[in-house]
């Protein structure tokens, strides 16, 4: 079923292979040191049968004998081994991915694909003019959206050793190094494997809402702050290199984050949440700034008696002496004739006192501090300072124009159930939920509207609300109004859903002005919601009351669209069609209404959750969709992939915005064919849904699904503060689409990412014949790019492992895995055979490598699970050591396979 082979290297790629023999040679030493030679040999002896299996197509069994009935120790003590020699496998490449854009940057040829110099090239050959490219730069709104996510847990302590991992491999990338310097490199490298093995790699306490900001501000107030102006110099040499002009680059990127605010299934998530996320975020940024005003102000040392100050400049220092004594006695009496490091000294005392909200020489404002800055930076330019430090300056300028007082923008997420339970009691109407649409619409327009008001009714999810949208009335008064982001609706289904969070807000007093300052963005999940999105937002944009507050928001509306329920709800065609169309239409419906309309997508990691590479995706989106803003989850794994390391969150920032621009400024061209194309593809997503209902909905689906995937330990681990279920688990809709897709990657099916569009593909095939599915497999990028993304789903399937998984399924196993092997290799063989390929990967060589380096590790955790899972259940579920053992291989498998949830 799978094509089995070595990892072939490509030659330019002679370091990835040495750094991955590098890394094992010294995971291997760590293992034998910390464990024993022995234990280090069995090791070797399991990734060799795992290799004979795959090169050699030695049976299952024979790797499946060496993990069969081992101790419980030692069975975690495998699975952990084999997840260390994942990370080193990852940290390797991701070095490789810095060391290829050196080799761009060194060879002055040809500029690295998708970096902005190759974008900005790229438009001008196709006629894009530099006022053309400026004005959209005004324009550009790019924000990736940084939310919690139960597949990724990893300790702070861990990603910090992995960084110094890091930063000892790139030392190596200097020729000069000698060899005692290299053995130093490696001390510090075997330090880092052996303070890691002995580290847990996650709490045995399921982690809070508040750790779970920490963890992801460990990479807003890390890697990213560090990197952002970085970004801004890189647009700014691109655009003098390519049309030969230097303008002031607007704000084009921003951060938003979900952690704190997600209150959606999640009791844990409320207004004290929404506070506590935002005070710590200012803390963090304040305490970043307090740093780099410090590093400035030892820099900035010029005297009066060398080199002039602006007037403005001297001024302002004067009028602070005077305004903010305490601040200003922080200023040594032998630096008074340092006027740059007497400012900025008074600005970091300023910035401690902002700490305090009432304190009266803390700064009120963002635009305070930057006004400040700029005084600083205008006054070096225009004194002989643009290389005496106006420089550093500038980057300050643009973190602080990047994060504010906030860090990131905190979005608010609610359940419309929720919404409607609240409503339900403060309107004293029990048949509330069941009313129509449009009877509920028109009982809330007062309320929405604000002619009249909610009154209390003691009901505890309405005071939730009601101190929610107090705390983030609050929250727009403490820390700017920029702080918060979207208030976004799950299972959004009429314009009432939209209302009812009108009233709402007006019933906790989030008015200003006799508004609500609110951005209200309905999310459309599932494949009948995504159908029926357009009429919804027709009937929304038709109310009079929520047009008058659209006026208030700039006649701009928001829709958020849901990859992962969508998935599970139809399957991966569906899905992709779905959200595709809709897009087409909602566009539609907004320009006739004249209100310009922006998409949030909610992605996943996987591609069974929309995870994709952002330029082919962008590429490949309806014409104008995109039209300068991207707003993007990024979430688990894939926040560490993107930007845990600082030259590669540049490279991604770079991709994205690289993206954007090719997507806004030249869509692709109009496809006269694609009306056609448009209309088969209903139908085939129309079958393709109706064979993966036709599975999901078979008697007995829901025991194999808990039998056949380790989805109980999954529920058991310590991953995320949120619960894995809605409710109790009667069908699929009761699972959240994290679990779900996490479950079935364990298993190595990724059922999710596949199933129905093998049978789909066979149907176009015999309606429309294979000329004409390949013509579309190869001219329509929105086909094209899905079916790669597909291809490397399958790529990363093994079927022969999850028949191991599901025959723990008992009776169930043959019925149901009968389904999935025939489907399967039915997609696989039309994916070949309509892009006309003899492997899955064919033109994704390194890609094919990355899975191929992985798999001998992958394997043996994947048939060491399937064992222990079975001890575990036969055993009833209670034995811990158990439990500890499989979730080590859970860890483990993630880790190899990458982007599984």
């Amino acid at each position: 079923m799978n094509q089995h082979r070595s990892p072939e290297f490509a030659p330019h790629d002679a370091p990835l292979r040495e750094d991955v023999r590098r890394l094992g040679t010294l995971v291997g030493h760590m293992l034998a040191e910390q464990i024993s030679p022995a234990f280090l040999d069995e090791v070797e002896r399991i990734r060799t049968a795992a290799i004979e299996r795959r090169v050699e197509n030695a049976p299952l069994d024979v790797l499946g004998g060496l993990l069969t009935g081992l101790d419980t120790d030692k069975a975690e003590s495998l699975a952990r081994a084999f997840a260390t020699y994942f990370q080193a496998v990852n940290i390797a490449e991701r070095i490789h991915r810095i060391r290829r854009r050196r080799d761009y940057q060194r060879e002055g040829g040809a500029p690295q694909p998708e970096s902005l110099l190759d974008v900005l090239t790229r438009l001008k050959a196709q006629g894009v003019e530099a006022g053309e490219l400026i004005e959209w730069l005004e324009r550009l709104q790019v924000e990736p959206v940084f939310t919690a996510h139960p597949t990724e847990a990893v300790r702070r302590s861990l990603l910090e050793k992995e960084q110094s991992i890091v930063r000892a491999l790139v030392d190596n990338f200097d020729p000069t190094r000698t060899p005692q310097e290299r053995k130093e490199d490696d001390d510090r490298i075997f330090m880092a494997l052996s303070a890691g093995w002995q580290t847990a790699e996650a709490s045995a306490v399921s982690p809070t809402v508040q750790d779970e900001h920490h963890h992801v501000g460990f990479y807003l107030a890390n890697p990213i702050y560090r990197i952002v102006p970085a970004l801004y110099e890189s647009l700014a040499d691109a655009l003098q290199t390519v049309y030969g002009v230097a303008v002031p680059i607007p704000r084009l990127l921003s951060f938003a984050t979900w952690v704190g605010g997600d209150m959606d299934g999640n009791p844990n998530v409320g207004a004290a949440t929404i506070a506590a996320s935002l005070s710590t975020q200012r803390a963090h940024v304040l305490e970043h700034y307090i740093e780099d005003i410090a590093g400035l102000a030892r820099l900035l040392s010029q005297t009066e008696d060398r080199v002039p100050i602006g007037s403005a400049l001297a001024n302002r220092l004067f009028d602070y002496r005077v305004r903010f004594p305490e601040a200003a006695a922080k200023v040594r009496p032998r630096h008074a004739d340092m006027p740059y490091r007497s400012l900025l000294t008074i600005i970091g005392a300023r910035l401690e006192a902002t700490h305090d909200d009432d304190h009266p020489e803390g700064y009120t404002s963002v635009d305070e501090l930057l006004e400040d800055l700029h005084l600083v930076a205008v006054s070096l330019i225009d004194h002989r300072g643009l290389h005496a430090g106006a420089y550093a300056v500038r980057r300050l300028i643009w973190r602080v124009r990047t994060f504010g007082f906030h860090l990131a923008r905190l979005d608010v997420r609610q359940d419309s159930r929720v919404h409607d339970d609240a409503l339900s009691q403060l309107l004293g109407d029990a048949e509330w939920v069941s009313r129509s649409p449009a009877e509920r619409a028109a009982r809330l327009r007062a309320y929405a509207g604000g002619q009249d008001a909610l009154q209390d009714s003691g009901d505890a999810t309405a005071a939730s609300l009601h101190d929610v949208f107090a705390t983030m009335g609050e929250a727009r008064g403490r820390y700017g109004t920029s702080s918060l982001g979207l208030y976004i609706i799950s299972m959004a289904r009429s314009a009432a859903d939209v209302l009812a969070v009108l009233a709402l807000a007006r019933y906790g007093g989030l008015v200003e002005n006799g508004r609500v300052p609110l951005d209200v963005a309905p999310l459309f999940e599932t494949v009948d919601d995504l159908a029926n999105a357009p009429a919804t937002l027709r009937a929304l944009l038709d109310d009079p009351v929520y047009r008058d507050h659209l006026a208030s928001r700039g006649n701009r509306q928001w829709v958020m669209l849901g990859y992962s329920d969508s998935g599970k709800d139809g399957g991966t065609l569906a899905s992709r069609w779905g959200l595709q169309r809709a897009q087409v239409e909602l566009l539609e419906v907004a320009a006739e209404a004249g209100v310009r309309l922006s998409f949030f997508h909610g992605r996943g990691g996987s591609a069974s959750r929309g995870g994709a590479r952002i330029t082919p995706a962008l590429l490949s989106s309806p014409r104008g969709s995109v039209a300068g803003v991207l707003r993007v989850t990024e979430q688990g794994e894939v926040i560490h992939r993107k930007y845990g390391i600082r030259a590669l969150a540049l490279r991604n920032l770079e991709q994205t915005v690289g993206a954007v621009l090719r997507a806004s400024l030249r869509p692709r061209m109009h496809e006269p064919r694609e009306d056609l194309w448009r209309d088969r593809m209903s139908r085939l997503s129309a079958r393709s849904r109706e064979h993966y209902r036709a599975f999901v909905d078979r008697e007995g689906f829901v025991d194999y699904f808990r039998s056949a995937t380790p989805i109980d330990v999954i529920e058991r681990m310590t991953l995320g503060s949120r619960p894995s279920r809605r409710r109790s688990m009667r069908g699929v809709q009761d699972l959240r689409a994290i679990p779900w897709v996490f479950a079935w990657t364990q298993c190595r099916s990724i059922l999710p990412g596949w199933y129905g569009l093998g049978t789909a593909l066979e149907f176009g095939v015999s309606e429309y014949g294979e000329a004409a599915m390949s013509e579309m497999a190869y001219d329509w990028p929105f086909f094209a790019n899905m079916l790669d993304d597909v291809s490397m789903v399958l790529a990363k399937c093994d079927l022969g492992i999850a028949e191991a998984f599901s025959t723990l399924a008992g009776p169930l196993h043959e019925p149901f895995f009968g389904l999935i092997r025939d489907e399967f290799e039915r997609t696989r063989h039309w994916l070949m055979r309509l892009k006309q390929n003899d492997s899955l990967l064919q033109n994704e060589p390194r890609l094919a490598t990355s899975i191929d380096l992985r798999n001998p590790y992958v394997d043996p955790m994947s048939l060491l699970q399937v064992d222990l899972l079975r001890r575990w259940r036969e055993g009833g579920e209670g034995d811990e050591a158990l439990l500890t053992a499989l979730v080590a291989c859970v860890n483990g498998v993630s880790q190899g396979l990458q982007n599984t949830g």
